[in-house]
């Protein structure tokens, strides 16, 4: 049964098929919600997050429309819209990694130097992606993270397929900035205290 066969069983009354059509996109969407949510140290509320967005997507399901949207698309755009809301509310108040619930793990066939750098790292590039406008920072992950088509980001986003490119240049050149310090910072032969006077 497709996604449409589902949903008109599920809107004649079928409720319980609404789990088999969850199934099916919980993944994605915990993927997605976490993504959007990692850059602001949130990560630990994706899983509330994505039942939120089922919810909300259950509450609807009779207002639905195959021929706007697909049911994909359709969902992508709750979750967004609701990490959107949460993001609001959090808004200003970066959560350190050590309050988010989620500290950096170092891999136990990691020397501790390279597992620092790489979670130092890590740090840096979810800031870079914090820092970018909501449509920037939502494209990037939709395409670099969750793979999706250029349509699909369209769709979710509400803009043309060239306006979704011109977004991802723009947040991947953002991005690429924010990180050229801290990449290709030049390395100084004196350190302070040992300059010579």
């Amino acid at each position: 049964m497709d996604d449409s066969e589902l949903i008109k069983e599920i809107k004649a009354g079928n409720v319980e098929l609404y789990s088999e059509l969850m199934g099916r996109y919980e993944r994605k969407m915990y993927a997605f919600v976490y993504h959007m949510l990692r850059s602001s140290g949130l990560e630990h509320m994706s899983e509330d997050l994505v039942s939120e967005t089922f919810y909300k997507a259950y509450k609807s399901l009779n207002t639905f429309r195959e021929i706007d949207a697909s049911f994909s698309t359709w969902v992508y755009t709750i979750a967004r819209n609701t990490v959107l809301s949460e993001l609001r509310k959090h808004r200003g108040g970066n959560i350190p990694l050590e309050e988010s619930g989620v500290t950096p793990v170092a891999s136990l066939d990691t020397a501790p130097e390279q597992a620092m750098l790489r979670n130092e790292r890590v740090i840096k590039v979810r800031e870079a992606i914090n820092n970018l406008p909501d449509k920037q920072r939502t494209a990037l992950i939709l395409r670099e993270y969750d793979q999706l088509e250029y349509q699909e980001i369209s769709d979710i986003l509400g803009q043309t397929v060239s306006s979704v490119k011109s977004l991802l240049f723009r947040a991947r050149m953002s991005v690429k900035n924010q990180l050229h310090s801290y990449f290709f910072e030049p390395i100084y032969e004196e350190y302070e205290g040992m300059k010579s006077q």
